[in-house]
């Protein structure tokens, strides 16, 4: 099929007019092709052109070769020149021939050679044809290539090659991309930054790359790649979105943009004349813009490249190692070996992914590159990485080589402060693998180790910890005894490293603080029977807590936090275990702290004290004992145990500090034993006479209990054995004064008033026969008003000595221990 071609100049009149016209058009051309295709061939000379040029001007002037898109998808190659004096001999003329591909974009791939290769070719016409145009089947045949001249403009535009590939990849891969404006005083020069973008492109997004070598109005061009002449490129730089502006006449190049490794590989490529990569990557690479493989073959051929193309290279063959064979992965292992001073963390990383891919695959020659430089760079920065080759991997003579080499940095870097906990370890690895002795650094890393992994766990057991622990059984032995005593310490911190950390144990790790941690890891919780808890870890750790009395302390703090047990657990644990195990692990104080910290009104606390102070005597400090006798003397009182003189003992033991609940404990239990119907008299009188206004006021709490209540709302006798006890001793001080009058308005008068006549009757009568006017003073005392008139007589009976109350009776008498009877 032969092309369409226009011809378009200034012609003479004719059938189609004058001035400029098409001048010869292949048959069947569309009027709307060449009324679109008019809008893109036209020409202006330069400003600065002759007005009359000769033959050799002629020659100079910029070439017009174009390819644009036209409305049908189609595209049409054009070339226009300057062609001098018009037929009436005015000076102005230009000649456009154009050629029609009539492939329309996104019909399937461009075939045959590139727009751009008509540079310079032979078959572009400079005037119409008389006879009309050749037929032609394909893009105008290329020009001839001057390689040397290519290769000098590679050279001389070297600085902008690698940002110029980027914007040409932004061209074929965003529609909105800006359009890139080559400023050359020749349009040849521009030709070949064309082909440049054209030979890194996929052949077709290089068949469809739109371009002009030549435009005075740039700002009206449509094409992607626009040329320029100096003088036309002025005003155009600034602005970065529309414009990305190569002006090699003043050495301007655009603002860098995102580094972009493959173009940058690209570039370097071209300064080394090897272009014929860029063909035989594209049998390697997934996408057009991948650097990975252009760079392996870059690196292959000798081509230095920096970090990131390194990486982008070692990435790549790491997932690709069969498509390259061994002599260009041998050659590529040595570039990636060779000394570099910009070799970052990234091109290490992607180093040691590609060695642990030919690990064991490639040949030993190789690997060895890699093997040295992983091993090298991992002990010049303290920090190996997680992926290490093998000791096979490496020849006996570079092994060698490597150990006397690197040997005493090692040693340093094992020595000193390492920038993660993980580090030591894997330097440990290091050694193994190049045969060197370190073990007398062994156990200093392994303290390192375990003091890390209990600290941060999830930091500490990274990928590098894990693997030098599995193998170098030497370091694990160490650091599981490090952290087995450690856990023993503290054993929160133990637990929180198996619950945050893929550590396990063996069977053959018999160390039974971590095993009792690790177990206690796996609970939600310790679940309501915690003494069966602690049972179940102690069978866990695989040694008798008798053997090693330790593990108890540790079992009971994994169970209870820190916190001693509950009163109750406490008796039980003590009671199971006796008292020695607990006086050789320390854990007794755990015992005592249940009984002392316990809530007032716990009676097992009450039980659980005279144990703890009867098996631990010696131990016990002075602080603590108060506590301890007054949850004893609450037993003993509950029990009738007590003896004499109770209220005066509790009184001397709360004056020595003691813990609250105790405290409290027992003033609940004394003060309910007063208000009991069988208590001392001399008791009550002690309390009476003793001032103190916490004892007072635990009893007014207990004498305002449900149980107290329902007594006086049942029992006549015991009303009136209150009001007599309530009413007296009104000379034993203010705070009884005061604890008497709330009694008896607060506690009896609202318990008399809900009493029936008859209920009343037998309350006289029971204060009628302790004799003295009771009976009168309980009447006076329930009339209205009566209470003040009361108060005032009771409170002036105070008189010569004799103690005598409002009933007659003498104090300390009957009057003050009435609840008998």
């Amino acid at each position: 099929m032969n092309l369409a071609q226009l011809h378009y100049t200034s012609a003479p009149p004719g059938p189609d007019g004058s001035g400029f016209r098409f001048t010869a058009v292949s048959s069947g051309v569309p009027a709307t092709l060449l009324r679109e295709a008019e809008q893109l061939i036209g020409y202006e000379p330069p400003r600065d052109a002759p007005s009359r040029p000769g033959p050799q001007e002629l020659a100079a002037f910029p070439q017009a070769l174009s390819l644009n898109v036209l409305a049908d998808g189609s595209r049409l190659l054009a070339r226009s020149v300057y062609t001098g004096a018009d037929y009436s001999g005015r000076w102005g003329n230009f000649h456009a021939h154009a050629v029609h591909l009539p492939q329309p974009a996104g019909s399937g791939p461009a075939v045959g050679e590139l727009p751009i290769t008509a540079w310079g070719s032979p078959q572009w016409a400079a005037a119409t044809p008389p006879g009309g145009a050749p037929a032609l089947a394909a893009v105008p045949a290329p020009g001839r290539l001057d390689r040397a001249a290519l290769a000098a403009f590679v050279a001389a535009r070297a600085p902008w090659l690698a940002a110029f590939f980027a914007d040409v990849r932004r061209l074929g891969e965003d529609p909105d991309a800006p359009q890139v404006v080559l400023v050359e005083a020749d349009s040849e020069a521009v030709a070949r930054w064309i082909m440049l973008a054209c030979s890194v492109l996929p052949h077709q997004r290089g068949q469809w790359l739109t371009f002009t070598t030549y435009t005075r109005r740039p700002q009206l061009a449509r094409q992607q790649i626009i040329g320029v002449v100096p003088e036309d490129g002025l005003g155009l730089a600034g602005q970065e979105h529309r414009y990305r502006v190569y002006d090699a006449t003043r050495g301007a190049a655009p603002a860098a943009g995102a580094p972009d490794v493959w173009a940058d590989t690209a570039a370097r490529v071209w300064q080394a004349a090897r272009q014929d990569l860029v063909a035989e990557v594209r049998r390697l690479a997934a996408g057009p813009y991948d650097a990975g493989p252009l760079a392996a073959l870059a690196l292959t051929a000798g081509i230095a490249l920096p970090s990131p193309g390194r990486t982008a290279a070692a990435d790549w063959a790491a997932g690709h190692r069969d498509a390259l064979d061994d002599v260009r992965l041998h050659t590529l292992a040595l570039a990636l070996g060779g000394p570099a001073g910009d070799r970052d963390p990234a091109e290490m990383d992607a180093a040691g992914r590609l060695l642990a891919a030919l690990d064991g695959w490639a040949p030993p020659a190789v690997c060895e590159p890699l093997v040295a430089l992983t091993l090298t760079e991992a002990v010049r920065t303290g920090a190996p990485p997680a992926a290490l080759p093998t000791a096979g991997s490496l020849g006996a003579a570079v092994r060698g080589r490597l150990a006397a080499e690197l040997e005493p940095g090692l040693r340093a870097a094992l020595s000193g402060p390492a920038a993660e906990p993980e580090h030591p370890a894997g330097l440990l690895r290091v050694a193994s693998v190049l045969g060197v002795d370190v073990s007398d650094l062994l156990p200093s890393v392994a303290r390192r180790s375990a003091r890390a992994l209990l600290t941060d766990p999830e930091r500490a057991y990274g990928p590098g910890e894990r693997a030098a622990l599995a193998e170098l059984p030497g370091l694990r032995a160490l650091v599981l005894d490090r952290l087995d005593s450690l856990a023993a310490g503290d054993p929160a911190a133990g637990r929180r490293l198996f619950a945050r950390a893929a550590l396990r144990l063996t069977a053959a790790d018999a160390r039974p603080h971590l095993r009792m941690c690790a177990e206690a890891a796996a609970w939600s919780a310790a679940g309501p029977d915690r003494v069966g808890a602690m049972n179940a870890l102690l069978a866990h750790s695989g040694v008798s807590l008798y053997a090693e009395p330790l593990v108890l302390r540790t079992a009971m703090r994994l169970v209870w936090d820190g916190e001693p047990p509950g009163a109750g657990e406490a008796a039980l644990v003590l009671a199971a275990t006796g008292a020695q195990v607990h006086r050789e692990s320390g854990t007794w104080e755990l015992l005592v702290q249940a009984a002392v910290r316990a809530p007032a009104g716990d009676a097992e606390a009450a039980e659980l004290a005279p144990e703890v102070l009867g098996q631990f005597q010696e131990e016990i400090p002075a602080r603590l004992r108060p506590s301890l006798l007054l949850l004893e003397l609450a037993r003993n009182l509950r029990s009738g145990a007590a003896g004499g003189g109770w209220v005066r003992q509790a009184l001397d033991l709360r004056s020595l500090d003691p813990e609250p609940g105790p405290r409290e404990n027992a003033y609940e239990v004394l003060c309910a034993r007063l208000l009991a119907a069988d208590r001392p008299d001399s008791e009550l009188r002690a309390l009476i006479e003793s001032n103190d206004a916490e004892l007072l006021a635990a009893y007014r709490l207990a004498a305002r209990k449900p149980a107290v209540r329902d007594r006086l709302r049942l029992d006549p006798d015991y009303v009136a054995d209150c009001f007599t006890v309530w009413s007296s001793q009104p000379q034993a001080g203010p705070l009884w004064q005061e604890a008497r009058t709330d009694l008896l308005d607060g506690v009896l008068r609202p318990a008399v008033r809900g009493l029936a006549a008859a209920e009343l009757a037998e309350v006289e009568q029971s204060l009628a026969r302790l004799g003295g006017r009771w009976a009168d003073e309980f009447r006076g005392w329930q009339r209205p008003g009566a209470l003040g008139r009361l108060r005032e007589r009771w409170g002036g009976r105070r008189s010569g000595g004799d103690g005598q109350t409002a009933g007659g009776q003498k104090s300390g008498g009957q009057g003050a221990g009435g609840h008998g009877g």
